[in-house]
């Protein structure tokens, strides 16, 4: 359905996460990946949402001047938002499980930012979902990183995992968003093109 949609255009999707390739492919229509290596880095004053936001166009700046008239680059980022700060990929195990402590029986925020851009456009949606654990014990936190190693996602776990599956008492919002993409607004976006 898409793909006859999206005909005129090149799609580009400037991610090496498996999951928003996958989702990608799942949404059934062509597109290509390019990869530009950033530094994510963006100022304290930043909160929340803001963060996401200037992530998302700092990837899609790195492609300024490269794109073609017909091309749309797609480019995301997701923070885990917790306590008023943002919680972003683990270091290592000891910060993956300092993670999972500090959201064990409470709620946080995910959020994500989508970057849609053009040689003459670009346009910014984001999504916010609120995910609550439930009281996560040493033991099955340790369990999960040692076995499943969620040490390229923000805030140390993936909610498709094993440990959303115990440890995710609810979630309000978009569940692909808690993934890495709002798929529902993607797919709307798209569609309005």
């Amino acid at each position: 359905m898409l793909n006859q949609k999206l005909k005129n255009y090149n799609i580009i999707l400037a991610s090496g996460s498996p999951r928003r390739q996958q989702f990608f492919h799942d949404l059934g229509f062509d597109f290509e990946i390019r990869l530009r290596e950033i530094d994510e880095i963006y100022p304290d004053k930043l909160n929340g949402q803001e963060i996401t936001n200037y992530l998302a166009q700092l990837k899609s700046a790195a492609f300024e001047g490269t794109l073609q008239p017909n091309d749309l680059l797609i480019t995301s980022d997701t923070i885990v938002w917790h306590e008023n700060k943002a919680l972003g990929k683990p270091k290592d195990y000891e910060h993956a499980f300092q993670m999972l402590q500090s959201l064990s029986n409470k709620t946080h925020q995910v959020i994500t930012s989508v970057c849609f851009k053009t040689q003459t456009t670009i346009n910014l949606i984001s999504d916010t979902t609120a995910v609550t654990f439930h009281p996560l014990t040493a033991a099955e936190i340790d369990y999960y990183l040692k076995h499943y190693k969620p040490y390229d996602k923000a805030g140390s776990y993936g909610i498709q995992e094993w440990i959303g599956f115990v440890g995710v008492q609810k979630i309000e919002g978009s569940y692909t968003n808690v993934m890495g993409m709002p798929l529902d607004k993607v797919y709307h976006y798209l569609m309005n093109l």
